[in-house]
């Protein structure tokens, strides 16, 4: 795998730290030259903005669908069964992640674009076609098809800006993160807005062919430059040394733990909105701020984090964001959830944009750096597929008890911060 696919998720600045420490750096990878800039350079940036706005963009909304099934289409089930649908998207989203880009690495970058492409777009249109009340239609389309396209089209699209940048990786990264954030405060009011003026299925369908526009485009104008990686046979002593690195499964466990509760409050915000009365302006646009906060709790850290490392910037960023969950318990008016919403979108979109850049920088080698990404996209991917069910468990509707399935996620995130702590510690003194 190549130091440039590999480092496209990684921190810039500790990646190319790494690079320098090495005695003996891959002379394939010692000249290479990035033009850091250029029209294709932007273009393909570009593109990965789009694919990210279609992808995580989506998942990000699901707070919308979770209010509309619960209260509408499948009000008869649990919220905790219609949590699986935005649970498995997720799921998908992450753990195909191992093997995508491992496809990309090898030069597979336009199938995966191409597939991945069909798969969401087909299965969003399937989605405006279910009948209300049939939950494995929801569960098909939303939660397995758009999650798989999601899952196929989502590192690759990160990936290849590192093709071209260097030394601006960290905010080309940062970029095309933040495409997520943007999607997800749109999302969120087209949403809300189409549901009650034409209907669920016209509503998915004019998002589906927004989707579509977004997903041809960045198919026509992104573009690989590097030759792919070749098997080199090294991948099993990486393999050894990873699965003995104690520190980086501290560091793993901590994100997984942290990836249990943290999409809780961003699931479940706008149905806790609407069963503590607030005004029907805060409940349709509630999902969009928090995530127009997380627009730059992509970037501003991503910054940070070139400074003073990942490990150094996540750490307080996930400690913050789990005490700011039992403040939700306390937001039952308006100017208090939206200050909420507000905190908790910005320091979660941190760690959520910081996972793997934090992964990367306990790489003793560049050319393990997609391996660990990897592992920790795959391990976490279990923890974002039960949390949110768990909490709808919690939840007990239609009491609605909020207590629990808010102290569940609290928890869970302040236990992940703890484990990041102890990883953070032990990788700094073993710098030293």
């Amino acid at each position: 795998m190549s130091e440039t696919d590999h480092t496209s998720m990684s921190n810039p600045g500790a990646a190319e730290g790494k690079e320098m420490e090495s005695q003996s750096p891959s002379p394939n990878i010692a000249a290479v030259e990035f033009p850091e800039g250029g029209a294709q350079a932007w273009l393909t940036v570009l593109g990965g903005w789009m694919i990210v706005f279609c992808t995580f963009g989506a998942i990000q909304s699901y707070g919308v669908y979770q209010d509309y099934y619960t209260r509408e289409s499948l009000s008869e089930y649990p919220t905790s069964d219609i949590s699986w649908i935005g649970s498995v998207q997720i799921f998908f989203l992450f753990s195909l992640g191992l093997f995508s880009g491992k496809l990309f690495d090898h030069g597979y970058f336009r199938h995966l674009l191409v597939v991945g492409s069909f798969i969401y777009l087909f299965s969003s249109f399937m989605l405006s076609l279910v009948k209300p009340h049939r939950y494995y239609q929801n569960f098909l389309a939303q939660g397995v098809g758009m999650g798989v396209g999601m899952g196929i089209l989502f590192l690759p699209s990160l990936s290849v800006s590192a093709h071209y940048f260097r030394r601006k990786r960290g905010l080309t990264m940062g970029i095309i993160i933040a495409g997520s954030s943007v999607g997800a405060v749109l999302y969120p009011i087209m949403l809300n807005h189409l549901f009650v003026s034409v209907g669920f299925g016209w509503a998915v369908r004019i998002v589906s062919f927004l989707d579509l526009f977004l997903l041809v485009s960045a198919n026509c104008i992104m573009r690989t430059r590097l030759p792919p990686a070749q098997w080199d046979g090294s991948i099993y002593s990486q393999c050894r040394r990873i699965f003995k690195d104690v520190i980086f499964w501290l560091a793993v466990f901590g994100i997984t733990f942290a990836c249990w509760g943290l999409f809780v409050p961003i699931f479940y915000i706008q149905l806790f909105a609407s069963e503590h009365h607030e005004s029907g302006i805060v409940e349709s646009y509630i999902v969009a701020i928090l995530n127009a906060a997380g627009f730059f709790g992509r970037i501003v850290p991503m910054i940070m984090s070139d400074m003073w490392g990942p490990m150094s910037v996540i750490t307080p960023m996930t400690l913050i964001s789990g005490g700011l969950v039992f403040v939700m318990l306390a937001a039952t008016k308006t100017g208090a959830l939206v200050v909420f919403a507000i905190l908790y979108g910005f320091f979660s979109g941190g760690v959520v944009s910081l996972a793997a850049p934090a992964s990367a920088s306990f790489s003793v080698d560049v050319k393990e750096i997609g391996t660990r990404i990897g592992i920790m996209t795959f391990v976490t991917s279990f923890g974002l597929l039960t949390g949110n069910p768990i909490a709808g468990v919690l939840l007990h509707p239609p009491a609605y008890e909020w207590l629990k399935p808010l102290l569940f996620s609290a928890i869970t995130v302040l236990g992940g911060g703890a484990f990041m702590l102890v990883a953070w510690f032990l990788q700094m003194k073993h710098k030293t």
